[in-house]
């Protein structure tokens, strides 16, 4: 008992805390997720930021004292994408037959996607940053929140739109392609890249390779256009 108490101890100082918080909570969520039968509707995002959230409103812990001692996770958002480079690199010939056809979809679906954001904003008669805020929520999350402020946004709010967009994406998205009929996993994963990004990415890996490569591709393109095309918007 007194090893484990020191264990505990030493865990509870910051930054290990809420590093040890956050991995717990993701453990949670996988072990609901295969509960569930890895259903699409228990993402376990979802699950991990409704854990942690309850978490933190129960402790009464600010968020930004939590966030001094996760951010380390929040640097691995830039690593974690490129690694996304690795399945489309194995699946490089079946990419480069289908790059014409790749480019105009996800140029099609990403000026689709911050058209219908901003829409939605000013049809609701919204104030200018959070439109701004809105034009980015398909793009991976450091992307999206680097453009928001750019465009005069609100970083904090894109975040929670692309986190969200990315959840809604990866449980519905596969859906409404059985839906619409779309069987060919290079359009599975290209569409949902590009409306999930970095979440859907992650759930069209665990799915299908070929569709896990389409969806890094579709998104690091999506990320590329929307950044060179907003903030000159």
């Amino acid at each position: 008992m007194n090893g484990l108490a020191e264990i505990w101890v030493y865990l509870a100082r910051e930054p290990l805390a809420a590093l040890t918080a956050t991995l717990l909570a993701w453990l949670a969520a996988l072990r609901v997720h295969a509960w569930c039968g890895r259903h699409p509707l228990a993402n376990p995002v979802l699950i991990a930021v409704a854990l942690l959230a309850g978490a933190l409103l129960a402790a009464e812990i600010d968020y930004r004292a939590y966030f001094a001692g996760a951010q380390f996770v929040h640097f691995l958002l830039g690593p974690a994408t490129v690694a996304l480079a690795v399945p489309l690199y194995r699946h490089f010939a079946l990419v480069r037959s289908s790059a014409l056809a790749a480019v105009a979809s996800v140029a099609f679906g990403g000026a689709f996607a911050a058209l219908a954001g901003t829409a939605a904003a000013v049809a609701l008669h919204a104030a200018p940053e959070v439109t701004a805020s809105l034009a980015p929520r398909s793009v991976t999350t450091p992307v999206a929140m680097g453009i928001a402020e750019r465009i005069g946004g609100l970083p904090s709010l894109t975040a929670v739109v692309v986190i969200l967009s990315g959840i809604v994406g990866a449980a519905l998205g596969p859906v409404v392609l059985d839906l619409a009929g779309v069987r060919d996993w290079r359009a599975r994963g290209l569409a949902i890249g590009t409306a999930a990004h970095g979440i859907g990415t992650a759930r069209a890996l665990s799915v299908n390779a070929t569709a896990g490569a389409f969806s890094g591709l579709a998104m690091g393109l999506n990320a590329l256009a929307t950044a060179l095309a907003l903030p000159t918007g």
